[in-house]
């Protein structure tokens, strides 16, 4: 299969669903090998196997990001599978939702474990492979665009994401002399299978949601795959950006009450 990624590999953290799945699939459409990622092994397997169905070269592979061992495990498997580790997306994400004089501290840093730490895990285990390897490569961060903006009952959530955007600036900057670069995409509200199961327990609804978004609607996923696919292209001079899909979110002058 041919198209703007053949011939890389990509790893994929967290893609057995939502938009880290959209991506993966994204990828091995335009002809990337796509290693899909899950806490369960199960899972990867038939996100991968939905992908090859489609014609795509993808296997899965289990891992924590949060397991130090476990990353240099897959990134070894990538290696040892295609030959090398060309991609890396960090999408394994965690929210847990609560207000904050509530918020139990184990809960709070599982989150920030999850988003944050796990985010730098996989970043310096793939990032000495590509630096070994001396050809180069992408790292994409899926942030959010709570890593600019407070939201109420998603302290961690919004704390971890404002690490990743800064992490991501680090990143970029250290690893220019290998040429990898290192971006973030920051998705606005999103529709996934899981939006509802997420928003039922918050103080806004889905049309606070739209109204307070210029576009007035959600996101797709395949919006953010596309995103995705830009911004691992090494022919675009773009490295250290957060750049925000959000239907306009950031730009509105308004507060969440704004008409």
């Amino acid at each position: 299969m041919t198209g703007k990624l053949s011939g890389e590999t990509a790893i994929v953290t967290g893609s057995s669903q939502g938009i880290g799945k959209g991506i993966a699939e994204r990828f091995a459409a335009e002809g990337a090998n796509v290693v899909v990622n899950s806490r369960s092994q199960e899972r990867a397997e038939e996100a991968a196997a939905a992908i090859e169905a489609d014609g795509g070269t993808a296997i899965g592979v289990e891992a924590d990001v949060t397991d130090e061992d476990a990353i240099e495990a897959l990134v070894q498997t990538t290696a040892e599978r295609f030959g090398s580790v060309d991609i890396l997306v960090n999408n394994a994400g965690l929210t847990v939702i609560d207000r904050a004089t509530e918020f139990d501290v184990a809960e709070w840093r599982k989150v920030i474990n999850v988003d944050l730490v796990g985010t730098f895990i996989a970043s310096r285990a793939v990032g000495r492979r590509m630096i070994d390897q001396g050809e180069g490569g992408a790292i994409l961060n899926i942030s959010s665009l709570m890593g600019g903006r407070g939201l109420q009952m998603r302290s961690p959530y919004c704390a971890a994401k404002a690490g990743v955007n800064n992490l991501t600036q680090t990143l970029a900057v250290e690893w220019a002399e290998h040429d990898i670069h290192v971006n973030a995409l920051a998705p606005g509200f999103i529709w996934t299978e899981i939006t509802g199961q997420t928003q039922g327990s918050a103080d806004y609804t889905d049309d606070d949601i739209r109204d307070r978004t210029p576009l007035n609607r959600f996101g797709t996923i395949e919006e953010m795959a596309e995103c995705a696919t830009f911004l691992v292209g090494r022919d675009n001079f773009v490295t250290g950006e957060v750049l925000h899909a959000d239907g306009g979110w950031q730009a509105y002058g308004w507060g969440a009450g704004g008409q």
